[in-house]
Parts: structure tokens; C-alpha cells; sequence
């Protein structure tokens, strides 16, 4: 009697152990379970944790809540300009209801990669050349909400949308690459032109002060003969400027002969200053030989 009590104990032991092992379910911590009893859904979404079933009655499912990155193939379209264009980007969604995710459609994962395709191709459509390539952030914000609207009655929300690369024809890319060159060109023509007229007005104001004081000319002279000698070339190509020259003649004419109504106090000043030019022509000819020499 007692070895068979033991025996149907043992027996309700081991048919209790199998039972729990069909029925316990585990779900993880990004997870959730539906869980669907004869083929209706039942009671609330399971918690992760552990959690048991009835086994050959209820069915469980489980969801991923994690964020999804799904690329989209690339997509060629025209755009509204007349442009060819191959476009690819990338869409990140979650699952925010399982249960309508698993009821409400087939495949979430599917349905949200078709509608991503149809939605970018409806995009190129409606966009020009230049927003796909410089305003993407306004075309993101338009796919995402297209492609969001039928996605929250799946029970999943569109976390970002991103274009990510835009191909363009060889010949758009060559035309694109000539524009580019002639407003760089045209940039440098200005910048050069605007350098010219800076560069012209400092001459200018150059030139005045150098009227003004004509020994500044020569001194420059003497620093331009001294900055070519310091090369050490064999050959020294010495300009003479046409105001020297006629400095030198100026100093070497005897002084001229007066009204006859000026006096003998002009004549002595005047002849003061004849000797006075000849002493300065003749130091200007001595500095000049000896940067010569060296």
C-alpha cells in the first residue's frame, strides 16, 4: 500500500514538473508577451519576468520594444526640377503596442519598409535638386511624418528618419563642378580687383609724398641698388632716373643773368644756391659709385 502511494506520488510529481516546464515561459527585459488563448487575445500584456501558460491552449508571442534601424533601399525618382536622382536613407521605429502590432498587421517590420520606400519616392517627386542636397533636415521631418501616420494604428512610432546619400548623374556632377569653378574664379577676380584699387591708392599717396620731397626718390633708388647688389650677380643693370640727370644739369649751368632791375643780394643768393646743388650732385654721384663698387 505504501509503495504504491509512493508510486502515485511520484507519478503526480513528475507529471507536475513536465506541466510547469511547458507552461513557464520567460521574457526578457526588452520584451514583451501576447499571449493568444484559442486564437483570441487574452488578459494584458505579460511583464518581463517569469510567467506561465496553459500549455496546448495558450499560444505566447513575444515583441522586441528595442529601437529598430532599418535602411531603405536606395530609390530613383525625378525630382521636380527634371532631375534623376538615386536616394537611399535609414528609419528608426519601436514597437510602443504589442498587441496591435501583432493583430493589427502581418508583418510590422515589412509594412514599415514598404511604406518607407513609397514615402521616400514620393518625396523626390515633390522636392528640387537643391533641397535634397542641402535641406535634408526639412525633408526628414516631412518623411517622418509620413511615414508615422499609418504606422501608430500598428502599434509602432517613427523614432528618426535620415536621408543618407543622394547619387546624382555624371553629367549633373560635371555641370555642378563647373558651376562651382566659375563662382570661385569669379570670387578670386574680385578679391584680385579689390587688392588692385587698395594697391593703387597706397601708390598713389606714395607718389605724392614722393613729389614732395623729391631726395625720397633717390633714397629709394639707393636701396633698390643695394638689394640687387646683395645677390651677388655678375651682371649690374644700374637705372639712371631722368630727374637725377637733370638735377646734375641744373647744378652744372652757371647761374643766370639777372634783370636789370634785381640786385647784388639776389645774385649772390642765387649763386649760393648753385654751388650748394653742384656739392649735392656731387655727393649723389660719390654714393652711387661706391654702391656700385659694392
Amino acid at each position: 500500500m505504501v509503495e504504491e502511494l509512493v508510486g502515485v506520488v511520484a507519478a503526480a510529481g513528475a507529471g507536475a514538473l513536465v506541466y510547469l516546464a511547458s507552461a513557464a515561459r520567460v521574457v526578457k527585459q526588452y520584451e514583451r508577451g501576447v499571449v493568444f488563448r484559442l486564437g483570441r487575445l487574452h488578459g494584458e500584456v505579460r511583464r518581463p519576468g517569469f510567467t506561465l501558460v496553459v500549455p496546448a491552449v495558450d499560444r505566447m508571442r513575444k515583441v522586441n520594444l528595442q529601437i529598430v534601424t532599418m535602411p531603405i533601399p536606395a530609390q530613383e525618382g525625378i525630382t521636380r526640377d527634371n532631375v534623376t536622382v538615386r536616394v537611399d536613407a535609414v528609419v528608426y521605429f519601436k514597437v510602443v503596442d504589442p498587441a496591435a502590432a501583432i493583430v493589427n498587421v502581418e508583418d510590422y517590420r515589412f509594412a514599415v519598409s514598404q511604406m518607407a520606400q513609397t514615402s521616400l519616392r514620393s518625396i523626390i517627386g515633390k522636392s528640387e535638386l537643391d533641397d535634397l542636397l542641402s535641406n535634408r533636415e526639412k525633408l526628414n521631418q516631412g518623411l517622418e511624418l509620413m511615414i508615422d501616420s499609418p504606422a501608430v494604428e500598428w502599434g509602432v512610432t517613427i523614432d528618426r528618419v535620415e536621408i543618407k546619400d543622394v547619387s546624382l548623374p555624371d553629367t549633373m556632377k560635371r555641370s555642378m563642378a563647373r558651376q562651382a569653378e566659375a563662382d570661385r574664379e569669379r570670387r578670386a577676380r574680385l578679391i584680385n580687383a579689390d587688392a588692385e584699387y587698395q594697391a593703387s591708392k597706397k601708390l598713389s599717396q606714395a607718389a605724392q609724398q614722393m613729389a614732395d620731397t623729391p631726395s625720397a626718390l633717390q633714397l629709394r633708388l639707393l636701396q633698390t641698388v643695394m638689394a640687387v647688389a646683395a645677390e651677388k650677380n655678375s651682371t649690374l643693370v644700374l637705372p639712371i632716373p631722368v630727374e637725377l640727370l637733370r638735377f646734375l644739369e641744373r647744378g652744372q649751368q652757371p647761374p643766370a643773368q639777372s634783370a636789370g632791375h634785381a640786385d647784388a643780394a639776389d645774385r649772390a643768393e642765387r649763386a649760393e644756391d648753385s654751388v650748394d646743388r653742384t656739392e649735392r650732385a656731387e655727393e649723389a654721384m660719390e654714393q652711387l659709385r661706391r654702391a656700385v663698387e659694392q
